[in-house]
């Protein structure tokens, strides 16, 4: 008995894990327990990003003038593959374009986020019952993109959001003098139906914009929290290492009694600058008395024209659109009070356009450093060089970037097209416009491997060792 119950043992337990495993697919309650293995809990790990493999299509080949394309801006992007058009004035944002906006939000949510202001998300689809109450609706003209859904009620697609904003408060019935300030802001599209779109990005029909909207308790409350976004948006302008002017501006259909816009003085710029050499005031031309050649402010200079690509936009709005629906708050002293608002704006993707506008060569795209899609790309040997056998070198460089330099992780590419020569593929990343390419050639065969290192913002090649190389990059600022 005991031997037959060892042959049984013997024959049936290999079958058993095969026998349990066709029963465990045939029967739907039974569920595999999951794993704690090593493997199963690690994350994965990102793929090192291959040139090969980026989709930047080139929808300009070289020697092409681009049509009508006057605008420096938009050949770029077309031929370095960051945009592609689609509608007349509305683009596909392909993936580098995507990546530097992605770090411009980044950069516009740490400025905003620092002066109090809280991220919210409104819809583009806005009913067109709000416009009428505020008597916009008439107002915006032909420039606002209109539709009437299956039951006969009218929309727009949102060109700005004041209404929405302040019905959104409005609602709130519960608000306190001490919530106030309160700063509401989004980072959205907007649609806009401009009758010739052009410059790319410059001047499109649907863009990118931050657009923020504050609610304070009393005006002087108000006029200092338009300085605290007027200083942030400096501030930002600055980090991106762009020379800009603030100027005093017209108000337009957004209203209010206060208004200014950021500049970049650009040849392109549709904008007309006025400005004092002596005095430093500065306004659009819109708002200057007709015929007026010196300053209205000292009287003693004359003014200066010039022109500029406008990126940002602020309004002081006092009560008009909070007396309207009612945009209310309980003061110190219990009693209801109606807030008074500012707005602001920023063009997202009009700051991306007017960045590489004015930064750049006639052929190569120059970044603001921290909106650079990547900081670095590695271009190893050609395939079948006498500096073949330092491909190796390329690939772990690349890797090593990326583990010893935080600010490096996941801003390494690596050129992988060893089919073509370094100078061909220097050429493609001078027109991307990576601030750093590092060429592992002859040189990194030596005993101390020493890497030829082009950095495309000044123009200087330098000859590093790895340490060097390190030494280096760690001080590339990235967001």
């Amino acid at each position: 008995m005991e031997v037959l119950m060892h042959l049984c043992h013997h024959k049936l337990c290999p079958l058993l894990p095969r026998t349990l495993s066709r029963a465990c697919r045939r029967n739907h309650h039974c569920t595999p327990q999951p794993s704690h293995s090593v493997h199963a809990l690690a994350k994965p790990v990102a793929p090192t990003p291959l040139v090969s493999r980026l989709f930047q299509p080139s929808n300009l080949r070289e020697g092409q003038e681009g049509g009508d394309m006057t605008c420096r801006s938009q050949r770029l992007m077309l031929q370095a593959g960051l945009i592609h058009p689609s509608n007349p004035g509305c683009f596909y944002y392909l993936p580098a374009a995507l990546r530097s906006m992605e770090k411009l939000v980044r950069l516009i949510d740490e400025e905003m986020q620092a002066i109090g202001g809280q991220k919210v998300d409104m819809p583009a689809l806005c009913g067109a019952e709000l416009w009428k109450r505020s008597g916009r609706w008439e107002l915006m003209g032909k420039e606002m993109f209109r539709l009437r859904d299956r039951h006969d009620i009218d929309y727009c697609l949102g060109p700005t959001h004041e209404e929405a904003v302040t019905e959104l408060l409005a609602s709130q019935s519960t608000l306190s003098y001490r919530q106030l300030p309160l700063l509401l802001y989004q980072v959205t599209r907007k649609f806009r139906d401009e009758q010739k779109p052009k410059f790319g990005l410059l001047r499109g029909r649907e863009f990118y914009m931050k657009d923020m909207y504050s609610f304070d308790i009393s005006e002087e409350a108000a006029l200092h929290t338009y300085q605290s976004v007027c200083h942030a948006y400096g501030r930002l302008l600055d980090r991106l290492g762009l020379k800009w002017v603030q100027v005093q501006a017209d108000t337009g259909n957004i209203g209010g009694t206060l208004s200014h816009e950021f500049h970049l003085p650009a040849d392109v710029g549709e904008d007309r600058l006025l400005m004092c050499g002596n005095c430093g005031f500065s306004a659009n031309f819109e708002t200057v008395e007709p015929g007026q050649a010196d300053c209205p402010q000292c009287h003693t200079a004359p003014l200066v024209e010039s022109k500029g690509i406008e990126v940002g936009h602020t309004f002081y709005l006092g009560t008009k659109y909070s007396q309207v629906f009612n945009a209310t708050f309980t003061s110190a002293q219990n009693k209801p009070a109606v807030a008074e608002m500012g707005c602001f704006g920023l063009g997202v993707t009009r700051i991306l356009a007017a960045s590489i506008e004015v930064l750049s060569s006639e052929d190569s795209i120059r970044w603001p450093r921290l909106l650079a899609p990547y900081q670095v790309c590695i271009l190893p040997p050609k395939k079948g060089s006498k500096a073949n056998e330092a491909m190796h070198l390329a690939e772990e460089l690349v890797q090593s970037l990326g583990n010893s330099l935080l600010n490096l992780k996941g801003e390494v590419v690596l050129d992988d097209r060893t089919q073509l020569t370094i100078g061909k593929r220097l050429k493609d990343a001078n027109r991307l416009g990576y601030p750093y390419v590092v060429v592992v050639g002859q040189k990194a065969m030596e005993e101390q491997p020493v890497f030829e290192v082009v950095c495309q913002q000044s123009g200087d090649t330098v000859f590093l060792s790895k340490d060097g190389l390190l030494d280096l990059l760690s001080g590339a600022e990235t967001i």
